[in-house]
């Protein structure tokens, strides 16, 4: 009778298959030994993988975080602001020639430092230093919002500077050369040729440029870089601002402890040498180079030794 039916059910399906009844063992994890399968167990792995595992996770991750940040931020500035990228490389080696400049100038120059600090004591009363208020880099020269609508409105009922000294101010630093409180008297001038008031020792100073040295310290704090316009006097620089065309655009740079108008001309003395070296800084900025910076500084170490332009 079974024989018939499956017969029968053979005839009806094509497709049908009788599978043979089989034997299926279950079992438990534990079971399994793991020497046979070959892998190390946890809590066992050598420094060698501990190693891999960290350098994979984050050093890999981190790799790939930047050159994500490098590829959806520097490279889209890079082709809508070539301009602007270039500036700011630019600004960064400068920095760092200003960094690495000053730190080698005040090793080589400490032991002179020294010598001169003491013939100023002996030579008159006073500090052997001295620090004088002067106008910087002017940092707001630029709108700081680089996407400002058209149509908005400045709602400040005021400026936020308290005064407007068209730059940051910041104290120089440099060896005395005239007499204790020289302009206690007579204010704030410009020295001129056989000036009363300038020292013995703060004459060679002034001509051989040593008395600019501690400025240094002035460029690895930032105030100052090695080449740039001569930093300038608040009071000067508000009156000369009214009287010479685009004098406030030499603020738009640090001002250096050299510069393209130090090694053409000597100090200032009248308004006709100051309108000269305007036109020097400006002439400076527009053609801005790293090779400027070092051929100006190699001519600064000739005008050193040989004292030009200076008295």
């Amino acid at each position: 009778m079974n024989g018939d039916i499956n017969n029968a059910a053979n005839q009806g399906n094509d497709y049908s298959v009788t599978l043979p009844r089989t034997q299926v063992n279950y079992g438990i994890a534990a079971s399994v030994n793991s020497s046979q399968a070959g892998t190390v167990p946890i809590g066992n792995f050598s420094f060698v993988e501990h190693l891999r595992h960290f350098s994979n996770e984050y050093i890999h991750g981190l790799l790939f975080v930047a050159c994500t940040l490098i590829f959806t931020l520097v490279i889209p500035a890079i082709v809508t602001r070539p301009e602007r990228v270039k500036a700011m490389g630019g600004r960064f080696c400068k920095r760092g020639l200003d960094i690495l400049g000053a730190s080698v100038g005040i090793l080589l120059s400490l032991p002179i430092l020294i010598v001169v600090a003491i013939l100023i004591k002996f030579d008159s009363r006073g500090p052997v230093f001295y620090t004088q208020l002067r106008v910087g880099e002017n940092r707001r020269r630029r709108n700081r919002r680089y996407h400002q609508r058209s149509d908005s409105v400045d709602h400040r009922s005021r400026e936020r500077r308290r005064d407007n000294n068209m730059g940051r101010l910041f104290k120089v630093i440099k060896f005395r050369t005239m007499v204790n409180d020289a302009e206690k008297k007579c204010g704030p001038v410009w020295a001129t040729k056989n000036d009363s008031r300038i020292t013995r020792i703060g004459r060679f100073l002034r001509r051989t440029r040593l008395d600019e040295f501690p400025q240094f310290i002035n460029v690895l704090k930032g105030d100052m870089s090695l080449v740039g316009p001569r930093p300038e006097r608040p009071n000067f620089v508000a009156d000369l601002s009214t009287r010479i065309n685009n004098y406030t655009d030499r603020l738009d740079v640090k001002p250096g402890l050299t510069g393209l108008a130090q090694v053409e001309t000597g100090y200032d003395s009248d308004f006709d040498s100051v309108i000269k070296k305007v036109d020097l800084d400006l002439e400076y900025i527009r053609t801005w180079s790293l090779w400027a910076d070092i051929k100006i500084l190699m001519r600064t170490v000739i005008v050193v030794i040989t004292g030009r332009g200076a008295y």
